[in-house]
């Protein structure tokens, strides 16, 4: 049986065969939210079934592709799309394209996602940037044989969102006259909303919006070393909080509607994560 890390070195020499980009940055677009890979340029799009050992997405709202190019001067590696454990997945290929990511020089990303609101201070459309999760899909990416080529065995998750990074988000946001909050996601399993009940219990335990992604790519990425910056979108409030059923239709709509948002404050991060010196030199 091959191991991870060879498929993963086989798939990201596949992918970088396709362009002369060497990003150092990658981006994870989630539901709704992959439009800002459309407006890249000098764009290589590469779906996912035609890289190697690459899991495709299945969900409605992910394009289900690579998208190497250009955000104004800086290259980037953008998935458009992401696959989830409620699709059938296991946490070892949910976390597979972070694996590649790192094999193909990515030293920083930029993961977004559609989340449910559990803070009351949110509004529905509202943008948080994370501090901090609470992994409670009942498994972990790292379970099973370490493979030392990926890093340690016990990484250390203390600071898994860059301190950092979550001050520029923060400085560039108020630069936009844009309204950024910071709060702990908690990812569940899915692919049922949670109920009520749940939603309390989240609250309770500290957890201020909901999804059902982001964590898996957190940890893996955070075990390869690559610094992490991630950015919820509240597409909808979470079950309980609003006398109404929740949908993935009104997820896609707010998605549309504050992808213009979400896009100037990635375009405005993007060159100041570009100059960290801690993600090295840019490879030529």
């Amino acid at each position: 049986m091959t191991d991870q890390f060879t498929l993963a070195e086989a798939a990201a020499q596949s992918v970088l065969q396709r362009t002369p980009l060497r990003p150092r940055i990658g981006l994870v677009l989630g539901s709704g939210l992959g439009s800002f890979a459309d407006s890249l340029s000098e764009a290589t799009r590469i779906p996912f079934h035609e890289i190697p050992s690459f899991p495709r997405s299945t969900a409605i709202g992910h394009a289900g592709q690579i998208v190497i190019g250009k955000a104004g001067m800086v290259p980037v590696a953008v998935m458009q799309g992401r696959v989830h454990l409620y699709e059938g997945y296991s946490a070892q290929q949910v976390a597979f394209p972070m694996r590649v990511f790192g094999r193909m020089g990515i030293r920083a990303v930029i993961l977004t996602n559609a989340a449910g609101g559990i803070n009351l201070t949110y509004k529905q459309g509202a943008l948080v940037v994370l501090s901090d999760h609470i992994n409670l899909q009942g498994t972990n990416p790292l379970a099973g044989p370490n493979d030392d080529r990926f890093g340690l065995r016990f990484p250390d998750m203390t600071h898994a969102y860059d301190k950092s990074y979550r001050t520029m988000a923060r400085e560039e946001a108020r630069k936009l006259d844009m309204t950024l909050h910071e709060g702990v996601y908690a990812a569940l399993l899915g692919p049922s909303y949670e109920t009520p009940a749940e939603i309390r219990y989240l609250r309770t335990v500290g957890a201020d919006l909901v999804g059902m992604s982001t964590a898996f790519e957190v940890i893996a990425a955070r075990h390869m070393g690559i610094k992490v910056l991630a950015i919820s979108c509240v597409t909808n409030m979470a079950a309980g909080i609003l006398d109404q059923p929740l949908s993935h239709e009104e997820v896609m709509e707010t998605g549309e509607r504050v992808k213009t948002s979400l896009e100037a404050l990635l375009r405005a991060v993007l060159p100041r994560i570009e100059n960290d010196p801690g993600i090295g030199p840019q490879k030529t």
